[in-house]
């Protein structure tokens, strides 16, 4: 079946609707296609709230914003885009708010503010007042609003089609090839413009806070096509998941004050982060409590976890401002987190690497910049390199919102002066080829256990912590697992609503996405934000401070380099 629209996005969450509504606002046909209904996406957990200097309050300025993003990137963050999203985050919430989004309110009236890690007044004397919040659902309300703004621009949603190819020809975008996972039917889609939003890939680790769905379908796409990934060897590990399970208990929880506690009841940060404590970046906080755990002063019997402690908080103040996490604790520890401290470690959460991209999200095919037309990508599968080596929370949600605009608006712009690219008649073919082939597969491989070995392959070897012989066991365990994947069975050979086979192909792209990760960490030399080589302990800006691009070329896995855009902020040591 084939359609066309000026417009396509990919993917549903926060990135994917507000490219989408403001594509829509320049009066071009924009359609979205989604794994999921467009409320499931998972922008919908994030919990905290968004960063914006308001200053509602106590004083703030987007130039302290700025440079608190700078240097929790570790100075691996671009400036120009530091500042173009420092400035536009404060529009961006405020144009939320006029959409209707509930934010918790101060006695004024105002977008009430709560602290977070990384975020000071007065470039970094003191934690400040920057996260506007809904209590701790704050990406569930932020999606739930941007989808209420698209349906009534009456935007078209292709749910629960996978996207299994782009077709890019001569470094054009043409069009997408997508399976429907109601008919088992193949779409092809032709478009002026594409924008990939699509997410993140936490589903490689075995602890971690990301859903199901988030297995890197189109960063392993575009890879296949030869085509870089930029700087995959940065992925946060959020300090504070719920221990084992890893699900994501929020960083709002230490901005209302919440302590994190060894076994003796220290507050360790004080020893690690003197200045801002508990509200260090999240890569220092999640480093320092794998080392309390790994020196000996850890919780429980095996002493293999630390506490969140929030039972000097008013338990209204919990109940209010953090029920969500609250009732998570209950429900998977039963522990009442106004009573007891919550077991918690670091969880996967958060890849600061992804798809180069302008500062208008076009994608970018090498390491001269060269433009891939008609083809744009924002939030988490994209790195227009906001993040640098390390994300600050918050930071996500401003910018799914301020890349998501960006990228949605010169997407309509390009549209309108392009025409639509006539197809090839078998541009579906490649996609038919690989699921026929994956679908009639009967090895004897079983794609959950490869998927579980998978898993535990990079929580054992690209973790928080990381060494050189960590890492080769890690890139020798992927090729292994990528060899024994073409071996798989899939009992289901039905068309409808085959869930086997889209498992199969998501475990395909989670071993191409694991083998850009590994390759990228080995490669870099250093010690730089979430990057943490115990073999290079330092960072090193002589040698490394450039972004890494990392591709597949005649089955090999090779290396480009771009510089990092400098400003107004020089590299300096990065103490709290």
């Amino acid at each position: 079946m084939a359609h066309q629209h000026d417009v396509i996005v990919i993917g549903a969450g926060g990135s994917g609707l507000t490219a989408a509504l403001y594509a829509a606002k320049q009066g071009v046909d924009v359609a979205v296609i989604s794994k999921l209904y467009p409320t499931r996406s998972h922008t919908g957990a994030a919990q905290g709230g968004i960063g914006a200097a308001l200053g509602n309050v106590e004083e703030d300025h987007w130039e302290w914003h700025m440079f608190d993003t700078i240097k929790g990137g570790d100075y691996l963050t671009d400036q120009d885009a530091a500042e173009i999203f420092a400035k536009e985050v404060i529009e961006a919430v405020l144009e939320l708010e006029h959409m209707g989004l509930p934010f918790d309110r101060l006695p004024n009236g105002r977008i009430a503010q709560r602290r977070f890690g990384g975020h000071t007044k007065e470039y970094g004397k003191a934690a400040v007042h920057r996260a506007a919040h809904a209590a701790d659902r704050t990406g569930h309300m932020i999606l739930q609003t941007l989808y209420q703004q698209c349906v009534k621009h009456n935007l078209t949603f292709y749910n629960e089609f996978h996207v299994t190819d782009v077709i890019i020809e001569d470094n054009v975008a043409k069009g997408v090839v997508a399976y429907e996972l109601a008919t088992g039917e193949l779409h092809t889609f032709q478009a002026k413009a594409i924008v990939i939003a699509s997410g993140g890939y936490g589903r490689a680790w075995k602890v971690t806070s990301n859903a199901f769905t988030l297995t890197g379908d189109l960063q392993a796409i575009l890879y296949r096509k030869g085509l870089p990934l930029e700087d995959m060897e940065f992925y946060q590990f959020h300090p504070t998941g719920l221990f084992p399970l890893g699900i994501l208990l929020t960083e709002g929880a230490r901005g209302e004050g919440g302590i994190l506690r060894n076994d003796s009841g220290e507050r360790f940060m004080e020893r690690y982060a003197p200045t801002i404590k508990d509200l260090a970046p999240r890569d220092m906080v999640a480093r320092a409590m794998y080392l309390e755990v790994r020196e000996g002063r850890g919780v429980g019997p095996r002493k293999d976890h630390v506490l969140l402690d929030l039972t000097h908080l008013p338990a209204e103040t919990i109940h209010k401002k953090l029920p969500d996490i609250s009732e998570f604790a209950w429900i998977y520890q039963g522990v009442d987190p106004t009573k007891q401290p919550v077991p918690v470690m670091p969880t996967a959460h958060y890849a600061m690497g992804g798809i180069p991209t302008t500062l208008s999200g076009e994608v970018i095919a090498d390491d001269k910049n060269t433009l891939i037309a008609g083809l744009y990508a924002a939030g988490e599968v994209a790195c227009v390199s906001l993040h640098g080596a390390n994300r600050l929370g918050t930071n996500s949600l401003g910018d799914l919102v301020v890349f998501g605009r960006r990228a949605g608006t010169a997407a309509a712009k390009f549209a309108k002066s392009a025409e639509l690219h006539d197809l090839s008649p078998d541009a579906s073919g490649e996609s038919r080829e690989r699921l026929e082939r994956v679908r009639n597969s009967s090895g004897k491989e079983s794609v959950a256990a490869l998927r579980a070995e998978l898993q535990q392959a990079m929580q054992d070897y690209a973790s928080v912590f990381r060494t050189e012989e960590l890492l080769a066991k890690g890139v020798e365990a992927v090729a292994e697992l990528q060899e024994r994947y073409k071996n798989i069975g899939v009992q289901d050979k039905g068309e409808r609503y085959n869930t086997e086979l889209v498992e199969a192909m998501e475990l395909g792209y989670l071993l191409e996405v694991s083998e850009a990760t590994v390759h990228s960490c080995l490669n870099r030399k250093e010690s730089r934000g979430a990057h943490a080589r115990e073999d290079y302990p330092e960072r090193d800006d002589k040698n490394w401070l450039k972004h890494s691009l990392v591709y597949r070329k005649n089955g090999k896995v090779d290396f480009m380099y771009k510089p990092v855009v400098l400003g107004k902020f020089e590299p300096k040591a990065r103490t709290y």
